[in-house]
């Protein structure tokens, strides 16, 4: 069994109002010096050893991401 971490963000030229909301909080709560914040989602998987690098990208790109708004990454921890 592996263990698998995937990271989705929205892309760069894409509004994050979630982010933007904390971002805009952090001063009010009396934190500075943080200049932007994005929110994303991160998906933890364990699969077999079976599952090749190719299948948890159509995973991801297919099921957990929308590639048209998101990036998205790939990371085995056990390996």
């Amino acid at each position: 069994m592996a263990r698998v971490v995937v990271d989705v963000m929205p892309k760069p030229e894409i509004l994050d109002p979630q982010g933007q909301a904390v971002a805009g909080a952090l001063p009010r709560l009396g934190f500075s010096g943080v200049t932007q914040v994005r929110q994303g989602k991160r998906f933890e998987l364990e699969v077999d050893d079976s599952v090749d690098d190719e299948t948890l990208a159509k995973i991801a790109e297919g099921l957990l991401a929308n590639p048209v708004i998101e990036d998205w990454t790939v990371r085995r921890l056990d390996r």
